[in-house]
């Protein structure tokens, strides 16, 4: 099975970082605090490639985060 992936979304955030749970909530890919983590634990999200499941991990401009069907380019 084949997953179509929509397209890279650019990103824009204003500190040196943000944690990757807030990061789900900012891009609008989970409406809690709470979902967010459930995904994170899951498996559900990756950073540059690579799965991820720490939700305080912090995301820079120029990572790359996948979850699911969206991909995220991080910017300032």
């Amino acid at each position: 099975m084949k997953v179509k992936i929509q397209g890279v979304r650019k990103i824009a955030i204003s500190g040196d970082f943000i944690k990757l749970d807030s990061l789900l909530k900012y891009a609008s890919l989970a409406s809690t605090g709470g979902e967010a983590k459930l995904y994170i634990q899951n498996g559900d999200v990756f950073v540059n490639g690579e799965p991820c499941d720490r939700r305080g991990r912090k995301i820079k401009p120029g990572y790359i985060v996948k979850f699911r069907n969206d991909v995220l380019r991080i910017c300032t």
